[in-house]
């Protein structure tokens, strides 16, 4: 049997016992005036009006379209209401279980629709970043010559994760998080709705506020965490779902963080750039989501190892002793100690003194030497150890710094190219202060030339 989105006999079980399906799928919405948040994709003319029928067909008839956007925003509700909507033959495939050769049987089918009875079809594609490059590819002609419109979802970027042809054919639409006002009026809508509670409970302030915070921007977990809370709070007798109910039937927050997509990436990227603007309150709410989502410790510690050099430097020369301590640390002791070290040296590099001096010079040093400023070590500098270096003038004329009183020589020690290069330009933050006098008295004792 053709895959389907909502079968029928599903939706027929459903309509005779509404309470036999999980609150979540019983709030879905029915039409898209009724989708909570996501405005921004929703205004007249928009492609998802179009694809429910609200506009133009023909050569003018709807793209297929990418829906991108963090777990429980609403993608497969979305697709839910143009199934529901459309009089357009839907069908629906996960790429966790389907394959090429579901898809070209779709596609067969389109073709056979379209051709026979003149029947438009629509493919959502859920999880789509979990296809293959070949899989994605099988999709191509059918997207292409519209034999189906296609809604493929996805949580991962899909500028790493959906190919380059597929997505020029197609409209990318970004779902935002649902905000605290979105998902509170879709918990009030679920209380009071008759698909819902039917009012047999109610949601005092502080215990909505509670909720909100578990879910974390996300519907699908606020009308779980709801159920399961409006369950206990009806089988103790109650009317109203306290606090304490529902901290007993939720034990914590899920953590929104998947390590091998965006949000691995994303909330590491917060980590570092919260150390770096020195907010350490910020650094060890990152950490936190990164240990609770089960992170490995070695990559958080190498990130800190990065930071210890990219963003503080000189300023505190202690910083990068520290990290690399928590790296050797971590790799001994493992979860769930190895949080303590990660803490201790997470709240080192955010209060440490910063300066990106060191990382400045070296990437400075490292373009001129990509554009070929590379001339020859001088001849006083080049090795003078083998039989014959003297004939060449190799190591002739050097100038042995601890022979002199201030243990410095006024020599050329730079390639004539850059001779009068100045790559390191020290802060005075923190300790890095003592190095910006040092490096000051040094050129001067070196005789260079301001640059």
């Amino acid at each position: 049997m053709e895959p389907d989105l909502f079968t029928a006999a599903a939706e027929e079980r459903q309509e005779k016992d509404p309470t036999g399906s999980p609150l979540a799928v019983r709030m879905r919405p029915r039409t898209l005036d009724e989708v909570v948040g996501q405005q921004h994709l929703l205004k007249p003319g928009s492609p998802l009006r179009r694809l429910v029928g609200e506009g133009a067909g023909g050569p003018a008839g709807p793209s297929s379209v990418i829906l991108w956007g963090p777990p429980g925003t609403g993608k497969t509700t979305l697709a839910y209401v143009v199934s529901k909507a459309t009089n357009k033959r839907f069908v629906e495939l996960s790429a966790i279980t389907a394959g090429v050769k579901e898809v070209r049987a779709v596609i067969d089918g389109a073709r056979r629709a379209t051709g026979g009875y003149g029947k438009e079809t629509v493919l959502f594609l859920d999880e789509i970043h979990r296809f293959s490059k070949a899989q994605q590819d099988s999709l191509l002609p059918a997207v292409e010559n519209r034999w189906v419109t296609l809604i493929a979802a996805t949580t991962e970027n899909p500028y790493f994760s959906v190919i380059s042809p597929l997505l020029s054919r197609s409209l990318l639409l970004t779902l935002e998080p649902l905000t605290d006002d979105d998902v509170r009026g879709l918990l009030r809508r679920a209380l009071s709705d008759e698909r819902g509670l039917k009012d047999a409970v109610a949601l005092p302030e502080d215990t909505e506020d509670h909720l909100l915070r578990i879910a974390g921007g996300d519907a699908r977990r606020a009308l779980t965490a709801l159920e399961a809370a409006a369950g206990a709070a009806l089988d103790k007798g109650e009317t109203e779902i306290s606090l304490t109910t529902l901290e007993e039937v939720v034990d914590r927050a899920a953590v929104k963080y998947d390590r091998d997509g965006d949000q691995h990436y994303d909330v590491a990227s917060a980590l570092i750039k919260s150390i770096r603007g020195s907010d350490v309150d910020a650094a060890l709410h990152y950490l936190a989501r990164m240990i609770e989502a089960g992170e490995d410790p070695r990559f958080i510690a190498r990130r800190l190892m990065i930071s210890a050099s990219e963003d503080i430097g000189l300023a505190d020369p202690n910083a990068l002793p520290i990290a690399v301590a928590a790296a050797q640390a971590v790799a001994m002791i493992g979860f769930p100690e190895a949080a303590l070290t990660l803490s201790h040296a997470t709240i080192a590099l955010a209060l440490a003194p910063k300066s990106n001096a060191a990382t400045m010079a070296i990437g400075a040093a490292l373009e001129d030497v990509r554009k070929g400023l590379a001339g020859s070590v001088p001849p006083h500098l080049r090795d003078g150890h083998y039989k014959g270096a003297a004939k060449l003038g190799h190591a002739q004329g050097y100038v042995y710094p601890h022979d002199l009183p201030e243990g410095i020589a006024e020599q050329q020690y730079a390639p004539d190219v850059i001779k009068d290069r100045e790559y390191y330009t020290p802060t005075r933050h923190g300790a890095e202060a003592r190095y910006a006098d040092a490096v000051e008295w040094t050129r001067k004792h070196l005789g260079r030339k301001r640059s």
